[in-house]
């Protein structure tokens, strides 16, 4: 039948949904191997698979501390309506099977209380654990100085910061609340009440170091439209004594950093959601967000007292800028010393060229690789973690657990939090990234090697997974060209009726691949012009294009790096419609019909390959 175009509006969420290049496709290695051909395989990082966390209904910050009775307790804030509407307050939930199951939900503060929220927990030597959140105590029912009558009255980022604490695991917990004094700053004094009443919401989930207790948050000097918090600033609450008194009234506050500002953007008025990290030195790190398109990183070599300029965070020092929106971007920091970034990978100066909503586009997940060198946290390239089948599905809030020597991730969508099980190999590739040097071998369906390979070489195309199944496949090579002129063409398995893939250089100067199951057809361009990640002239580079049938996107990494838009788009990475399916063409193709230029290795994979062994391909020259 004719070919249609598979197209779908933008809304925000994503990439353009059919306009999709890429120059090596890769499978995925968290998709059972071997299963058989036809039938949809599982993948953990879809959502669904997931198990849920009870909830009244709205649902947020599902946090996890493992008790010393060897369960975990997670403490969220719920509420029946949706979010900041009367009701809201915090609960606590335990399991004793890493979230198969959990216990019926137990209130720290009552529903039909003032609105208690964004609830973050602590566990201390000896076993009890404290939990700390916003708190309505004056009970207002409308926002003092507020410019919307709809976020006036959202009352659940205002009051006072306070905590309780359980002795028994998180069962039961303490009858009376204890407020943690917080001294105003400018932004406070500027604020809608004029530092009357405080603004502000965490989370930065506690941490410890150096023997003291460090929890983080934002600050909020304007509250209303846009963005409900309009202005914001980072600051951290720190204890020295919290691990060791038992007596709450006696347990010492400081307000971090020290003076009038706390953490800021380099552009915007938005410092939101700063949570911290500490460093084997005992220097801390921490990331918050901002609306600029970049998310913010910053350094403190004195427990928190001062810390670096303001800047964007970089995937390494003085390297290229780490994209995302106004949304949760975690560090956390596991067991053997390495971090893990939780982000959403766009975003960018382009996001400021028209309309862009920056609360949106959250789907998929997507997660960094750290490892401290000399002080400072070099990030690995970008691997999916989570996603969702609908692109407007917003996934965020996660919290990491280790336990057993296994990984889990909770979330929230704000109706629905549930807990996952990571697989480790995701997590121990993108910390070895940084030193993988090999070709994968697993699902190597086509390899042909030659200095150059001969143009017009013929050889028989391998059957490609059925895209519709949640499989992909991935194509890897080695290509020097000697210009970048449009319409050179690296692979074309077309048949009569169009039906197959084309890997061509577009009018970008960029790598375009084209797939076409007889009925749809879907295309994504790699990144153009001269930054990282960018095609060059007269010189051999390393391209994969993935093509990812798990969340339905294609992505190119060239020469190790992932492409994420640079500077000309909000995305590198591309969808592809739900319902492409079989782009299998002719069975016998010739490679490099029309290159002005030479390949020198040329490979298909049966299966998405991740970001890491894409980087790893790339460091091994033929």
């Amino acid at each position: 039948m004719p070919g249609q175009r598979w197209e779908r509006p933008h809304e925000g969420w994503g990439p353009p949904a059919l306009s999709l290049l890429i120059l090596a496709l890769f499978l995925w290695p968290s998709l059972a191997w071997g299963d058989e051909p036809g039938k949809e395989l599982a993948d953990s990082r879809d959502i669904r698979t997931g198990r849920p966390i009870p909830d009244e209904g709205y649902c947020d910050q599902p946090y996890v501390v493992l008790t010393d009775d060897g369960q975990w307790l997670c403490v969220m804030t719920t509420g029946q309506g949706v979010e900041g509407q009367p009701g809201q307050h915090v609960v606590a939930v335990r399991s004793a099977d890493r979230g198969q199951s959990w216990s019926e939900l137990v209130p720290i503060e009552p529903a039909d209380g003032p609105e208690a929220s964004w609830a973050m927990p602590l566990k201390v030597p000896g076993g009890r654990v404290y939990v700390f959140y916003t708190y309505n105590a004056d009970n207002l029912r409308l926002v003092p100085g507020g410019n919307s009558p709809a976020t006036s009255r959202r009352v659940d980022t205002l009051g006072k910061y306070v905590y309780k604490y359980s002795d028994d695991h998180g069962r039961t917990w303490s009858a009376e609340r204890f407020e943690i004094p917080m001294r105003r700053m400018r932004i406070d004094r500027e604020n809608n009440d004029r530092g009357k009443t405080l603004f502000f919401w965490g989370v930065g989930k506690p941490i410890v170091s150096d023997g003291a207790a460090y929890l983080g948050f934002a600050k909020v000097g304007k509250w209303g439209v846009p963005g409900a918090m309009v202005i914001s600033q980072g600051v951290f609450l720190k204890s020295r004594n919290l691990l060791t008194e038992r007596a709450p009234a006696k347990i010492r506050w400081e307000l971090l950093p020290d003076g009038d500002e706390g953490l800021r953007a380099p552009k915007g008025p938005v410092s939101d959601e700063a949570n911290p990290v500490a460093l084997s030195d005992g220097s801390l790190f921490a990331t918050y967000r901002t609306i600029d398109g970049y998310p913010c990183h910053a350094y403190s070599r004195d427990g928190g007292h001062t810390w670096t300029p303001p800047a964007y965070a970089t995937y390494g020092p003085g390297g290229r800028r780490i994209k995302h929106p106004r949304a949760a971007n975690f560090v956390r920091k596991f067991a053997n010393g390495k971090f893990l970034y939780w982000f959403h990978n766009h975003g960018g100066e382009p996001v400021h060229a028209g309309a862009w909503d920056p609360y949106k586009g959250r789907n998929p997940a997507w997660v960094l690789g750290g490892v401290e060198k000399d002080g400072l946290i070099h990030w690995s390239e970008p691997e999916i973690l989570l996603y969702d089948d609908d692109p407007a599905t917003r996934v965020s809030y996660p919290d990491f657990i280790e336990d057993g020597g296994k990984y889990f991730v909770t979330e929230t969508q704000k109706t629905v939090a549930r807990v996952h099980e990571i697989d480790p190999t995701l997590l121990e590739g993108v910390w070895a990234q940084g030193e993988r040097e090999e070709v994968a071998r697993t699902g190597l369906a086509f390899d042909l090697s030659g200095d150059p390979i001969a143009a017009n070489s013929p050889f028989a195309v391998p059957r490609l997974p059925d895209l519709s199944q949640r499989r992909g496949f991935s194509i890897d090579c080695w290509v020097r060209f000697d210009e970048l002129t449009a319409g050179q063409t690296i692979l074309d398995t077309r048949d009569g009726a169009g039906k197959g893939l084309r890997l061509t250089v577009s009018e970008r100067s960029a790598l375009r691949l084209t797939l076409h199951d007889g009925r749809l057809e879907s295309s994504w361009e790699s990144d153009s012009g001269t930054g990282p990640g960018t095609l060059k002239v007269g010189a051999w580079q390393h391209v994969a294009v993935i093509v990812d049938g798990g969340p339905k996107i294609i992505t190119f990494v060239v020469d190790g790096i992932l492409n994420d838009g640079g500077a000309q788009r909000e995305y590198g990475w591309g969808r592809f419609p739900q319902e492409l399916s079989d782009v299998n063409g002719v069975s016998q193709a010739q490679l490099a019909p029309k290159l002005l230029g030479r390949l020198r290795a040329f490979r298909i994979y049966d299966r998405a390959l991740r970001t890491s062994e894409a980087v790893g391909n790339s460091r091994v020259r033929p």
